[in-house]
């Protein structure tokens, strides 16, 4: 590969492949719109818009000890309680909350996927990057999740890419760390992408990650603190120890559940395993950014792809969990999870209800686990085989070109 396009960032190749990966999400990120403005969406939307409603009333610090008996539990960090009174504002004015609460999380598939082109391009062919890059824009996956469901599991995910990608290709590691705020603050998901990121940072030296910490520090202060401070016990009865329901419709207690497993060895996996696995994939990430500390965006890929691989949790927007990360990892692998998982997406939004799977969807479930596996297993090979990337600012070396050495008559001429 050569070296100059892998590391010089405005060459005109790269403005051009850029321009297309920005061209085609912006495309992606329309008809996603378009969706969202002509579709009512699963009960989500619903929820949301009385979820937005309460927090009108009682505020979005209050709001986790507000009783709500008819809506499921508000397992919403304190950003997600501050976007949503923004979204009540909003509807007061004539815009269809259907719309505003789809909004982020399609803004958010437009920013990965130009993210999975910056952070690819300076590691891999230019090719590859846009390829993935715009196979992540198009994935059938964030189609049916971002422009349909709508929820904010996408803006969590992006988040965190943002903050890989500001920490080792922007030599920005307070950036990196209010980004890594801000996506733990939006959805809980993307804490399992922090300690990769804090081994990014010390491996980069005590300055870069004195600055992510305090970065992340502050903003965590500013939005939990206010909640920790006063309703502590319902914050953390509903978010901080949320499980992701008991439903046996994915993964390890869906193959559990089928092969005939007691009930209570898939509560164990709901309670006493979920906690366990959400280490693994700490370690998991904290260990690949500790050997490839130059690109923690691929560190906090694989805790993103394992966290939905182990999760016991079951709901369709969790299918966007993987996503980015497996585009990272390389385009075959995001695309083949994107369209078979895709596939079961329209196959439950098909149906009654969106936790209610049928057999097809339930069966290609199964295989997206599997696709899943597999694409984690060949990006991981993939990125240890690739040579560590340069710093954005380190200079190209340069040979200088080979002179021959002066004959003894030319010298005795001179």
């Amino acid at each position: 590969m050569d070296q100059r396009t892998r590391t010089q960032p405005a060459t005109p190749e790269v403005r051009r492949a850029r321009a297309v990966v920005i061209g085609v999400s912006a495309l992606a990120f329309t008809a996603k719109m378009v969706l969202a403005a002509l579709t009512r969406g699963p009960a989500d939307v619903r929820f949301f818009d009385a979820f937005a409603a309460a927090i009108a009333q009682v505020g979005p610090v209050r709001i986790y000890e507000h009783p709500m008996p008819r809506l499921p539990v508000y397992n919403h960090p304190p950003l997600a309680s501050w976007m949503l009174l923004g979204f009540d504002e909003l509807e007061k004015l004539g815009i269809a909350f259907g719309s505003l609460i789809r909004t982020p999380a399609c803004l958010a598939d437009f920013v990965s996927a130009v993210l999975v082109f910056e952070i690819l391009r300076r590691r891999r062919s230019l090719g590859a990057a846009m390829a993935c890059g715009i196979g992540c824009a198009l994935s059938p996956v964030l189609f049916a999740t971002s422009g349909y469901h709508g929820n904010t599991d996408s803006v969590a995910i992006m988040f965190a890419v943002l903050a890989a990608y500001l920490l080792a290709d922007r030599r920005a590691p307070l950036a990196a760390g209010i980004a890594a705020a801000l996506a733990v603050s939006v959805k809980l998901i993307p804490i399992v992408a922090v300690p990769a990121l804090v081994v990014a940072a010390a491996r980069a030296g005590r300055p870069a990650l004195t600055r992510l910490c305090a970065g992340f520090a502050a903003v965590a202060l500013l939005l939990w603190g206010p909640v920790l401070a006063t309703v502590p016990v319902p914050l953390r009865e509903k978010v901080l120890e949320y499980e992701g329901g008991r439903a046996r419709l994915w993964g390890f207690v869906r193959f559990s559940d089928w092969a005939g497993a007691s009930d209570s060895f898939i509560l164990a996996l709901h309670s006493d395993f979920h906690f366990v696995f959400v280490l693994l994939c700490m370690a998991a990430g904290a260990w690949l950014a500790w050997v490839r500390p130059t690109a923690p965006a691929y560190a906090v890929g694989l805790s993103l792809t394992l966290l939905l691989l182990l999760s016991t949790g079951s709901a369709v927007q969790y299918l966007a969990w993987p996503v980015v990360g497996l585009c990272l990892f390389g385009l075959w692998e995001g695309l083949g999870y994107g369209v078979v998982v895709g596939i079961v997406t329209v196959c439950v939004y098909s149906g009654a209800s969106a936790v209610s799977w049928n057999g097809w969807a339930l069966h290609l479930a199964e295989a997206g686990w599997l696709l899943l596996a597999a694409g984690i297993v060949t990006g991981l090979r993939r990125v240890l085989a690739e040579p560590p990337a340069r710093a954005p600012d380190e200079p190209v070396p340069v040979v200088a070109p080979r002179t021959e050495k002066p004959s003894a008559s030319a010298s005795s001429v001179n």
